[in-house]
Formats: structure tokens, C-alpha cells, sequence
């Protein structure tokens, strides 16, 4: 089976930003030839607007299909109708479906409160046009109830008609491992791409990790710490940690990769020139 190769971007904030990232879209597209691209969305639809014209722009600027982030929290279903015909109208053909955030001041969260139903609501008004993404979580989502339950969670999107899953970042494979093999037992036959996150900063990370519940392994972390200022140093060492997960992933069978670029190239084209794809 052929590996799926891709990579997420977020929309920029002004006009020069939108510039660089089309500038870094065609490198990305020429260096590794991605199946697809994927912009993220704002919590409860706060970068809407920026996100349907970075898709469209990197979409007609790369020839690349790609793939807007879709949440449902803090959006009528009326609003998520109109985002899809949009986007069918422009010819988009792939989402990714999520849960999404709830923005603060928000009280309602809106209509659809769960990505299995956003699925759901999209294959009953899109039938079968768009290719749907959703979210893997192989260490578990950060507010989840129980491995199991999470489980059961992310079967739900599956059976709501998800192609796919792209899986929040981590640094354990074989977390990963894992995952995937307690998806097979329930039942659960697609695709689980990992999703990758390069290391070119400890402080960054640590944070998000934190956040989203991504564990860095101790023997990561201590020497990401021991490299204080020298950033060189740190972002040779973190090429070295995920090429080497990149690599043991792919020759185990993972379907392909899914690369968290952060608007740039450097990072991502060190770890990608270095595989064996």
C-alpha cells in the first residue's frame, strides 16, 4: 500500500506571513511531493476567514489538494453547512474533522458537541465528496475518562465514516504501536498516520506538550534542557531523535506521515531528507 505523505500548516496573520507560507508550500511540495496539505482552524471558528483563504491560496498556488481543519464547538450546523459548500464550491475535496475547542467567553458550544457527530453532519449533507480526516490520540486525549473510553471515542468517528486519522504528536512509538494494535482488535481498519512534530525548541514544546498531553521521555527532555542556550546543538539533536522515529515508524508499517510544520521548512526537510521513504 502506497504511504500517504503530508503537511499542516496554521493560517498566518497578515498579508506578509501569507506570503512566506505560499513561499514555503512550493518548497514543501517540490522537496517532498505531498499527497496533501492541511491548514488548521481557530477554536470555535475564530480563524475561519484566514483559514478558508489560506486553503484556496496554497490549494491554487501549489496544485496540492488541501485540507482545511473543520471544529463544530461554538458553530451552528447552518454555519458548518455554509464552510462546506464553500468549500465544495472551490473544489476541495479532503477535511479534517475535530471536536475543536471551546473559545473563552464562549457559553454554548454549539450544535454538534462531538467529532463523531460532525462527521456524521458532514456525510449527510456531502455524502461521499469529501475525504475525511479526525484525530488519533495514541497517549490518550488530555481530558479523556480512560484509555478505554477513548478508545471507544475514536471508534465512534471511524464509524461515523472518518477515512483516516492523523494522530497527535508524541515521541514514544510505541505508543503508538499500541494504539494501533488495540484499534485493530476493536475492529478499526483505517489508516492511523502519525502525525510528527521536529524539535527545533525546548521551551515551545514543553508547553504545548504539556497542554495537549504529549509526553516527552525523560532522557528527551533532560538533554533538551542540558542544551541551555546552544540551539544548534538542540535542533541536531532533535533531527536526530524523530528521523530516527520517522524511519522505525515507515519500516514497521506505519501508513505515512503526517509533518506538524509550524509555517516552515527547514525542520521538516532535515528530518525528510534523511528517511528512507
Amino acid at each position: 500500500m502506497n504511504k500517504t505523505f503530508s503537511c499542516e500548516f496554521f493560517p498566518p496573520k497578515t498579508d506578509q506571513g501569507l506570503e512566506k507560507l505560499l513561499t514555503a508550500s512550493e518548497i514543501l511540495k517540490t522537496e517532498i511531493k505531498p499527497d496533501f496539505f492541511s491548514v488548521t482552524f481557530g477554536a470555535g471558528g475564530s480563524t475561519r476567514e484566514r483559514t478558508f483563504q489560506a486553503v484556496t491560496d496554497i490549494a491554487s498556488h501549489t496544485g496540492v489538494p488541501t485540507a482545511p481543519h473543520l471544529s463544530c464547538i461554538g458553530s451552528s450546523k447552518d454555519e458548518i453547512r455554509e464552510i462546506l459548500s464553500r468549500y465544495q464550491q472551490q473544489g476541495i475535496k479532503r477535511l479534517v474533522a475535530l471536536r475543536g475547542d471551546m473559545p473563552s467567553g464562549m457559553v454554548t458550544s454549539g450544535e454538534l458537541h462531538y467529532a463523531n457527530e460532525l462527521v456524521t453532519f458532514i456525510r449527510e449533507e456531502t455524502g461521499d465528496h469529501f475525504h475525511i480526516e479526525v484525530a488519533a490520540y495514541p497517549e490518550f486525549h488530555p481530558i479523556a475518562e480512560s484509555p478505554k473510553q477513548d478508545l471507544a471515542y475514536f471508534k465512534q468517528k471511524i464509524d461515523a465514516g472518518a477515512d483516516s486519522a492523523i494522530t497527535q504528536y508524541f515521541y514514544n512509538v510505541d505508543a503508538y504501536y499500541q494504539f494501533v494494535d488495540d484499534c485493530e482488535l476493536l475492529g478499526i481498519d483505517a489508516p492511523i498516520i502519525p502525525g510528527i512534530m521536529p524539535i527545533t525548541n525546548y521551551t515551545n514544546l514543553a508547553r504545548f506538550s504539556d497542554a495537549c498531553g504529549t509526553e516527552i521521555p525523560r532522557w528527551i527532555r533532560k538533554r533538551l534542557q542540558d542544551f541551555h542556550d546552544d540551539t544548534e546543538s538542540l535542533k541536531a539533536f532533535g533531527k536526530d531523535v524523530v528521523t530516527d522515529m520517522c524511519q522505525r515508524l515507515l519500516d514497521n508499517g506505519a501508513p505515512g506521515l503526517h509533518f506538524y510544520s509550524m509555517n516552515q521548512t527547514e525542520a521538516t526537510l532535515a528530518i525528510w531528507n534523511e528517511l528512507e521513504h
